[in-house]
């Protein structure tokens, strides 16, 4: 693995930033989540049509641009360094992924070229609140969190030669604002109970989608509830969902892990900013040596996350061991730290809500309730890595 970043990634990298700086400010964040869509209408038209961001990771013959994961996650470290709400990673991250993946030569030709030009945005719906045991994070995915039957999932029957869909779904990232949903619904009965996807536009008659109150509002979310909803079927029913879905929760869990460094290296920078100029006893606060080591303990945090995110987005690439919950879980406790520590050290101006330093500590918290926790990251790693096996800690 080359650490350095290339010619192409570099540029990448600047043009974006000069772009979020201008269009991120904190007044025009909370502007962005308080509008009907959740984000602002006129960046995203620039990130996805001038800047093709939406299909950096997708396939030319699909409009993208053939790029690795690894750019779509720098991408998203500037988004995040800008906590810009924007339905880039729901769209690009998660339900692209699992319709190139999975559909048919037909459904990806008439999805994947809007998806990649952002004309159409996307987002993957799952019953109840089990993002993070979906996409196989914090568990294995192959159980009966779809539904199984019972209230509170989503159920699929065939009707009329097609598809229909009841139940509901919470916590669906920018899912009041995507022209179209991926919905993970569970069919077959008990002798044949699996897990399908299932495509369902915007428009479709019998679907109800509430916006909800969210801790973190620069990352919207929908309670999606389906009433006898017409449903295409993603792909052929003989599809190994729960294996897509862990491979396409491994890379979106690097992508969000790069995200979360970009936060917690701004997170850092603003509190850096803020100890050089406040004075206390006549010098500035930054001079003091705990204020130094506590600074330096959030760097060396951020930049062992941003190593071990990085080579979780190239490892998903190279076709390398599965390590994305586990940068998640070092790069979500980097941002937790940063924005924490960042509170602290602006003093009583840093408690008050309306302070910047809250959208960093809100990403951290809102990030780690949909995909973590921590602790629960980690222990899957240690599970899957056979960590414990027979009562004895390998080496």
């Amino acid at each position: 693995m080359d650490a350095r970043l290339t010619a192409e990634q570099e540029e990448v990298r600047r043009t974006l930033r000069e772009v979020l700086v201008k269009r991120c400010g904190p007044d025009d964040l909370r502007a962005a989540a308080r509008s009907p869509e959740g984000h602002d209408r006129a960046l995203w038209e620039t990130l996805s049509r001038q800047l093709g961001l939406p299909g950096l990771a997708l396939p030319e013959r699909y409009g993208g641009i053939g790029c690795s994961v690894t750019e779509l996650a720098l991408a998203c470290e500037e988004s995040g360094r800008a906590l810009a709400p924007t339905p880039l990673f729901a769209t690009a991250a998660l339900a692209a992924p699992l319709i190139l993946a999975l559909g048919g030569e037909a459904q990806r030709a008439a999805l994947l070229p809007r998806l990649a030009s952002g004309e159409l945005t996307a987002a993957l719906a799952v019953p109840g609140a089990g993002l993070a045991t979906a996409l196989a994070l914090v568990g294995d995915n192959r159980g009966d969190w779809a539904g199984d039957g019972r209230a509170g999932g989503v159920q699929a029957r065939r009707a009329d030669g097609g598809w229909r869909l009841y139940g509901q779904a919470a916590q669906v990232l920018d899912g009041h604002s995507a022209g179209l949903l991926v919905v993970a619904a569970h069919t077959g009965g008990f002798a044949r109970s699996r897990t399908l996807l299932f495509l369902v536009r915007a428009e479709a008659a019998g679907m109800v989608r509430a916006r909800q109150t969210a801790l973190d509002a620069t990352r919207p979310q929908a309670r999606i509830e389906l009433r006898d909803v017409r449903a295409e079927l993603l792909g052929d029913e003989g599809a190994d969902v729960p294996a897509a879905l862990a491979a396409t929760g491994d890379a979106a869990a690097a992508v969000l892990a790069v995200e979360a460094v970009g936060a917690a290296d701004r997170a850092l920078e603003r509190t850096v900013e803020h100890v050089r100029s406040r004075e206390q006893f006549g010098r500035a606060i930054g001079s003091f040596q705990a204020v130094k080591h506590r600074l330096a303990d959030v760097y060396v945090g951020v930049r062992a996350a941003r190593s071990a995110a990085y080579y979780a987005a190239w490892a998903t690439g190279a076709g390398a061991e599965r390590v994305g919950g586990l940068a998640l879980a070092q790069a979500l406790e980097a941002l937790r730290t940063a924005a924490s520590e960042g509170i602290q050290l602006h003093g009583g101006i840093g408690f008050t809500w309306e302070h910047d330093a809250h959208l960093s500590f809100k990403r951290a918290a809102g990030d780690e309730l949909l995909f973590g926790p921590v602790h629960r990251l980690r222990a899957h790693a240690a599970d899957a890595a056979r960590l414990f096996d027979a009562g004895e800690v390998r080496v």
